[in-house]
């Protein structure tokens, strides 16, 4: 595919007698921010690993930006800004040192201007020794130096792990805005609202099979919402009985109110509300979490 800037097809991956990827078919477009979904343990870090060939699948394909890791390891890394999920960083340089190490193996020539903006924004001071930095701070030499070298493709494995909340959002705001200027992005995270605020698109991984993959607007409207309406007079139940999608939940005679459960589109609902005197509308539409926790509620129950 002409856009495609990560195409993953049938990916295995055991490890001893663990099945942690099975089948994952996966496609990525140019300069959309892709988020990766999923528990820890479901095989989020896996397929990472495998994209970047730190690790091989035992079965399927790889391509980014149609070149498989496999094959040109070393092009592929070129292309790929990389925070990973379990970063240790220890010793006695300095967050600027190390970023200058980073920029010298990525024959990164460009001023320093940008990098310092992403440092002032994440408040991290580059001149403390790392070995002395708490883990949040080394999280954040870690989410800098994948914005060495104006790669195309940025890849982040928990990007806000062990961040304050003012950090976590910052840093959220700038992966938006490196998407908005053209990066494509990919990032795993088990945290619901950090994927709803930024990503164009989710990818659900349960137990290393991707069980649904939507725009992030089409998973949350197409699942199921609750309204609470109030009318000022008595209504008839068989009211609701024609509404395609609709079907009331609750009945409160005395103060004249349904919570009705919606499926989908509203349209029909709101013009049979048009109908009669409403007092009052509650609507309760479901977050990201809500509709993840909808693929592992059942988990329990599966071999």
């Amino acid at each position: 595919m002409k856009d495609a800037v990560i195409e993953i097809t049938n990916l295995h991956k055991y490890y001893s007698k663990v099945h942690a990827l099975r089948g994952l078919n996966l496609l990525v477009h140019l300069g959309e921010v892709f988020g990766f979904l999923g528990p820890n343990g479901a095989g989020k870090t896996t397929t990472i690993r495998c994209m970047l060939d730190l690790i091989r699948p035992n079965q399927g394909a790889i391509k980014i930006f149609g070149i498989d890791p496999q094959e040109s390891p070393q092009a592929v890394k070129a292309m790929i800004g990389y925070l990973p999920g379990d970063l240790n960083l220890e010793g006695d340089f300095t967050p600027r040192s190390f970023i200058n190490h980073i920029r010298r193996l990525r024959k990164d020539n460009r001023p320093w201007v940008d990098l310092l903006t992403i440092a002032k924004r994440i408040e991290l001071d580059l001149d403390t020794k790392i070995k002395n930095l708490s883990q949040g701070n080394k999280q954040k030499v870690g989410f800098l130096q994948s914005f060495v070298g104006d790669v195309p493709l940025l890849v982040f494995d928990e990007p806000t792990l062990g961040l304050d909340p003012l950090t976590k959002q910052e840093v959220l705001n700038i992966i938006r805005e490196a998407a908005d200027q053209g990066k494509t992005v990919f990032f795993s995270s088990h945290i619901l609202s950090e994927v709803q605020k930024i990503a164009d698109r989710v990818g659900i991984i349960r137990k290393g099979k991707l069980v649904e993959i939507a725009q992030t607007v089409d998973l949350i409207n197409r699942a199921i919402t609750q309204a609470t309406i109030q009318f000022a007079e008595s209504v008839q139940e068989e009211s609701f009985d024609h509404l395609p999608n609709v079907s009331v939940l609750r009945v409160n005679q005395n103060y004249h109110a349904y919570t009705l459960e919606v499926t989908g589109e509203m349209d029909g609902l709101i013009k049979t509300l048009a109908k009669y005197p409403v007092r009052d509308v509650a609507i309760h539409r479901p977050s990201l979490e809500e509709v993840f926790l909808k693929y592992y509620k059942d988990e329990s129950t599966e071999g």
